[in-house]
């Protein structure tokens, strides 16, 4: 938020005698000859095993060796985690499947350190055990039981160790059938409003949850105000904070307001720096003045919208704003940005743009302004090279469906600009709808069982990571759901597989340090996914301000070719928990996989690097980014030899890199004497090549010495001008 100025031995082989037996010889002519038989019938199609029964379930243990070893993590489907215990017999695990189930299988998969001797129990109750296997010579390794029985517990007992160290289990696996399983669908809960045309007095609806949220900017609301296809007068729906409004149409024009969707300052004085936390979606607007207003901040989307008139993008009395975000969406008349620092438009259309800040910045924008960075500010590009648009949900008749958009390469203009929009519709009964109180452990089971996640408006705390593994799996929310990962868990992790979604979430962590909070692709992913990138839109990360926070990093990327799609990833500035040390977040944005793309990048207030790209070929369109406030004094930031660390790291490995539309701000309020060597710290290659850069010191709060590596004029006094390079190198 800118400041108020703005392997195993080979055994040897006997060796063959001088002449084979001539028997022997025709054995092996033989058979040869119905191998080469084989070749032509076809095998038969092989049935990979369902999803364990334990995946993802309630589990316990008798002890655990340390906090990097718990016993969730042997049911996790993950086989680079892992349960161990202390270094003494006996020792047990247990997982609850729920309900009872018939049994058939428990795989164990042991680390080094292994059971001699075990048993595998089963109980109906958690108290009467009985015994379904028992060995007294387990092998290790990867060992197979077929058992048979009926339980709703399983546990796996040890009794004698073959290490000097704990159990230690990979995975603990049950097979069967029945146990506990979760229905998809179902109603969405108190916190999504629904509306139709007919609905009595909508506007004292709306008008209500705006006095609850206008200015609850640490609150726990959370809302969702869907509207039907239809027409709808007389309506202006003022939005605050941790509030989505969208149409339940497959297309824009289908829910038509005449009125408007408005975002203002009034709460803050005229000032919208921090009017954070809400969105508006696939809504047709006909505005009652003829100009929309959305006068917002970071992490507040404007996608799929159509408005028939023009969009103003400053408060009223046009006071200080630090915007912003449209995509997907068609404004017949003029954008005003006014006193809007940046901007970022996505494969859209626009019927004029009136002005530029610092940074306006446009890709696949029909109707955008001639490049002329930095006068005035444009960086444009004729196509966005890869972009999906974000999956939303929908009526088709009186059933709820989630349109999942296809993917555009050289993308121009709206999706939906005639005929049916491309992609794909998946029923709400394939949704796990997740609400409040949801733990963890239910919502891996969910997706174990192949439902996708829907989550309903609410704060969710997780005891263990959301794992989601299963290709092209939705998980959406709804109304800026939140999820806070309790005791130093990563909230959610994705596994290196296609096209997952990942869309609508705010991650918020908590007091214990959270290595990770979002991690997408395991370290060392390699898989291709060029054909089906996972992409991840409008999942937004803080740190601090509701609470202490802590995490090292807010975002990793694994994965090769994910596409990030419009994020904020804010170690907090301002609100409760806030210190250098408090809510401390080293690194914003991680980036080791290959041929990522970002889009839409904001990142804020990191004590280190706020991005470090690792990864080969990545490109960015457009970044925004606050070295954070509170470094006490310039040894607090010093990176060996260098004062400051970048806003913008690439690895001096990196022999391909790509960025159009960057900006990086200071404002060392607490030590203005502060110097950053440079905002953009990329390795001097043909490869790795920036467009349009920019930094700005706010109010002579601090100063850049450069804007990339040495290049660049510096920064100086007061008069908050930026420092510009058209091109690097």
């Amino acid at each position: 938020m800118p400041a108020p100025l703005t392997g195993a031995p080979v055994s040897p082989r006997p060796s063959p005698g001088p002449f084979p037996h001539p028997r022997r010889l025709a054995a092996a002519v033989a058979a040869a000859l119905v191998a080469a038989l084989l070749l032509f019938v076809p095998a038969p199609a092989a049935h990979a095993d369902p999803p364990p029964l334990s995946q993802g379930r309630p589990v316990t243990a008798s002890s655990q060796e340390n906090g990097g070893t718990p016993a969730a993590a042997a049911v996790d489907g993950n086989d680079g985690t892992r349960w161990s215990s202390a270094f003494s017999d006996p020792q047990w695990v247990q997982v609850d499947l729920g309900a009872p189930a018939a049994l058939g299988k428990v795989v164990l998969k042991w680390e080094a350190a292994y059971a001699k001797a075990y048993r595998i129990e089963l109980s109906t109750d958690g108290t009467a055990w009985t015994t379904a296997y028992s060995t007294a010579n387990g092998p290790g390794g990867t060992e197979t039981l077929t058992i048979s029985g009926t339980a709703r517990y399983v546990r796996m007992y040890g009794t004698a160790r073959a290490t000097g160290y704990g159990y230690s289990l990979w995975e603990f696996q049950v097979f069967g059938s029945g146990g506990a399983t979760l229905p998809g669908g179902g109603d969405l809960g108190p916190n999504v409003l629904v509306f139709d045309p007919s609905t009595p007095d909508i506007q004292g609806r709306l008008d209500q949850v705006f006095r609850q949220q206008e200015s609850a900017q640490f609150g726990d609301g959370r809302y969702a105000l869907l509207f039907k296809p239809g027409t709808y007068n007389g309506i202006n729906a003022n939005l605050g904070f941790y509030t989505s409004i969208a149409g339940l149409g497959l297309n824009p024009d289908d829910t038509t307001f005449n009125g408007d969707v408005t975002v203002d300052a009034g709460w803050f004085n005229g000032n919208a720096t921090q009017n954070f936390w809400r969105s508006a979606e696939n809504l047709a607007l006909n505005p009652v003045s003829g100009t929309d207003r959305w006068a917002v901040a970071q992490a507040a989307p404007f996608r799929r919208m159509h408005v028939k008139g023009g969009l103003n993008l400053a408060p009223n009395g046009y006071g200080w704003a630090s915007g912003g975000y449209i995509a997907d969406s068609r404004i017949d008349g003029t954008v005003g940005p006014y006193s809007q620092q940046q901007w970022y438009t996505r494969d859209s259309s626009v019927g004029g743009w009136t002005n530029g800040v610092w940074n306006m910045t446009f890709s696949g924008v029909r109707g955008a302004p001639a490049q002329s960075f930095p006068t005035p500010p444009y960086t444009t590009l004729d196509t966005t090279p890869v972009s999906r648009e974000k999956p939303f949900l929908y009526l088709d008749g009186g059933d709820y469906k989630v349109f999942v958009p296809a993917k555009r390469t050289d993308a121009r203009d709206v999706s939906w600009g005639s005929g049916a929009p491309q992609g794909s519709s998946v029923p709400l009964s394939q949704f796990y709808v997740v609400k409040p109180g949801a733990s963890a452990a239910t919502i891996n089971q969910a997706l174990a069982q192949g439902l996708n996640l829907l989550f309903t408006p609410g704060i969710y705390h997780v005891d263990r990571p959301i794992e989601v593994t299963r290709p092209d799996t939705v998980v959406l929310g709804l109304g800026l759901a939140t999820i806070v990962p309790d005791n130093g868990v990563t909230a959610m992790r994705v596994a290196d597989v296609d096209g997952v979604r990942l869309a609508g979430l705010l991650i918020d962590a908590g007091p214990v340090n959270s290595p990770v909070l979002l991690q997408v692709g395991p370290p060392g992913a390699s898989a291709n996914h060029s054909a089906d990138p996972t992409t991840v839109q409008d999942v937004f990360v803080r740190i601090g301000g509701a609470g202490a926070g802590r995490a090292t990093t807010g975002m990793e990327i694994n994965s090769n070719h994910t596409i990030v799609d419009h994020t904020w990833l804010w170690r907090a500035d301002h609100g409760s928990g806030v210190g250098w040390d408090t809510n401390r977040a080293d690194y914003g944005l991680t980036v080791n996989g290959d041929d990522v793309l970002a889009t839409g990048l904001f990142v804020e207030h990191f004590n280190k690097y706020d991005v470090q790209w690792n990864g080969e070929r990545g490109r960015t369109i457009f970044f925004q980014n606050e070295k954070a406030y509170d470094a006490p004094n310039q040894a607090a930031i010093q990176n060996g030899g260098v004062r400051g660390f970048a806003a913008y790291k690439v690895a001096d490995s990196v022999t391909v890199h790509e960025g159009w539309g960057l900006g990086s701000y200071c404002y060392y309020n607490v030590d203005p004497t502060i110097v950053q060597d440079h905002g953009f710290q990329v390795p001097d290659r043909p490869g790795v090549r920036l467009h349009d850069v920019l930094v700005v010191s706010l109010g002579g709060k601090g100063q850049y010495a450069h804007v990339v590596n040495s290049t660049g004029a510096p920064t100086s006094g007061t008069s908050t001008t930026p420092s510009t390079l058209v091109s690097y190198p």
